[in-house]
């Protein structure tokens, strides 16, 4: 797929508003064109990096559905969390999560555990996006919450979950861009050299 110039090098806001916007479209056709991808993925679980604690998310919208991989880690015997949005402007928490259970929406509208489940610290966060490359560039929805996340946590691992299909060649990073140590998708698990 051809995407605006903004792959070939640094982009302006406006270009890289292009770009999340292509990604967007591109992400919500390969969902419509293979919805047994995220099964697929999980079968790789196995390959993922190690860790007690893994961050997971809920899928919105087009995001690959990150539910059979979840079940998958929980067979695995690793703890899972999802992240919180307490403050707009502020890194996310954890929340110790076992599927199956309730959630309520957080302040950027994403569901999440309660407040009396137990904050915990992952090793591993998967994270959604809508764009990636073979160097661990990561191409968010631009709300900058993984980011922060990234940034406030450097010890943990960075694990992007996407298709196949929204790998581009090069992404231009700006200085708040935080790479990933890998990216796993429905042909497996590749960890960035």
């Amino acid at each position: 797929m051809r995407v605006p110039d903004a792959v070939s090098g640094g982009f302006s806001m406006i270009d890289k508003h292009e770009l999340r916007a292509a990604m967007r479209a591109t992400r919500k056709r390969l969902a419509g064109l293979d919805p047994e991808a995220s099964l697929r993925a999980a079968e790789h679980a196995g390959d993922l990096p190690p860790g007690e604690i893994v961050a997971v998310y809920r899928a919105i919208g087009s995001e690959i559905d990150a539910d059979a991989l979840s079940m998958t880690l929980g067979r695995f015997r690793r703890r899972l969390c999802l992240p919180v949005v307490i403050e707009r402007d502020a890194p996310m928490i954890f929340r110790h999560w076992s599927p199956g259970e309730p959630l309520e929406l957080d302040e950027a509208g994403v569901p999440a555990p309660f407040p009396l489940a137990a904050t915990v610290t992952p090793d591993l966060i998967i994270t959604p996006l809508l764009a990636f490359d073979a160097a661990g560039g990561r191409l968010g929805q631009g709300g900058g919450y993984y980011d922060r996340t990234f940034a406030a946590l450097p010890d943990a691992r960075r694990i992007g979950f996407a298709y196949a299909g929204q790998e581009l060649e090069n992404l231009a990073l700006e200085a708040h861009d935080i790479r990933l140590h890998g990216v796993l998708t429905e042909r497996g698990y590749r960890a960035v050299p």
